[in-house]
């Protein structure tokens, strides 16, 4: 059973690369500041370096600080892993940009919920997490509007070949968000797999070792390779059509803002920062050029996400347990 946990944990860090790389892509491919493959490659890498840099703050928030890991049997974890995964395929086949953070949260708290009731729930850490999830989306939209204002008046006398400068510097946003994504997103595995090594007594204490951090980092970076080009065209493309300036100021923002959750310790789903950063360098600019039907499309997904994979991994729980 522990080894499947490490395979399945292991399937959704890569599907969640697979499915964030469009987070991270989409407006540099859209802007055409740089091919597909050279985008997606680039990506890779970054994640796949980041954790080594920059610590695994996240990953002991969301595996040691949420469900109380001595109370929980591996079935738990299993449960919750299966869930995130399904609602993940789910979401990306009908193309609609999901938090894999929040499926993850939901599936954890659905089949331990089940298992020993709220108690097993540490508040104190739930709170700190329904935070960093909530905040941070109205906070890259924000920052991003701000971003795009100074940008706009900064440029304002420009020629159009302003758009080369910005395509340049796009390199270098890409690179910091794809460092920030790998930074807080590989961590929820990393959590989630050590979770499952003390549930099943392999490990005393919650620790993240070596072997793990490489593990998840290599998952998601070589999911992050992969590319889900089907949300690629939803956020880069359907929210409105991105210039270089776009894609330059909700990038820069987006990294400032999952990157400074993640060394905070905070969880945070990167789909709902970028898109929302996104609308924000929109909105900056004339606030009709946003199609808001498919911002609100979004936010339901979103909303949907926890009750509907809390009770998802409640269900794959009775079935893992009669199994």
């Amino acid at each position: 059973m522990l080894y499947f946990l490490i395979a399945i944990a292991l399937l959704f860090d890569f599907l969640n690369g697979f499915h964030d790389s469009s987070n991270i892509v989409a407006t540099v491919i859209s802007s055409r500041a740089l091919r597909p493959r050279t985008a997606l490659y680039m990506t890779a890498i970054a994640e796949f370096i980041a954790p080594f840099i920059f610590g695994v703050a996240v990953a002991n928030t969301v595996g040691k600080d949420l469900i109380d890991p001595s109370a929980i049997s591996p079935n738990v974890v299993i449960a919750a892993i299966l869930a995130a995964i399904i609602w993940n395929l789910f979401t990306w086949f009908i193309g609609i940009p999901s938090s894999s953070s929040h499926a993850l949260v939901g599936g954890l708290l659905g089949s331990a919920i089940l298992l020993r009731g709220w108690e097993v729930v540490q508040m104190g850490g739930l709170l700190k997490i329904l935070l960093a999830l909530f905040i941070s989306p109205p906070l890259g939209l924000l920052v991003s509007y701000i971003i795009m204002i100074l940008t706009l008046r900064s440029f304002q006398n420009a020629t159009p070949r302003i758009n080369v400068f910005f395509k340049r510097l796009q390199i270098l946003t890409s690179l910091g968000l794809a460092l920030s994504h790998g930074t807080n997103d590989s961590q929820k595995t990393m959590g989630i797999i050590t979770l499952g090594l003390v549930a099943a007594g392999y490990q005393a204490t919650f620790h993240v070792p070596l072997w793990v951090i490489a593990a998840s980092a290599g998952a998601i970076a070589l999911g992050a390779a992969t590319g889900g080009w089907r949300l690629i065209h939803t956020l880069g493309a359907r929210i409105y059509k991105i210039r270089p300036v776009h894609a330059f100021t909700s990038q820069a923002a987006s990294a400032a803002v999952i990157l400074g959750a993640a060394l905070l310790g905070g969880p945070v789903s990167t789909t709902q920062v970028v898109s929302s950063a996104i609308m924000g360098a929109g909105a900056a600019e004339r606030m009709s050029k946003v199609r808001w039907m498919v911002a609100r499309e979004m936010v339901y997904t979103w909303l949907f996400t926890i009750p509907s994979t809390a009770l998802g991994s409640a269900l794959i729980f009775l079935v893992v347990q009669s199994v």
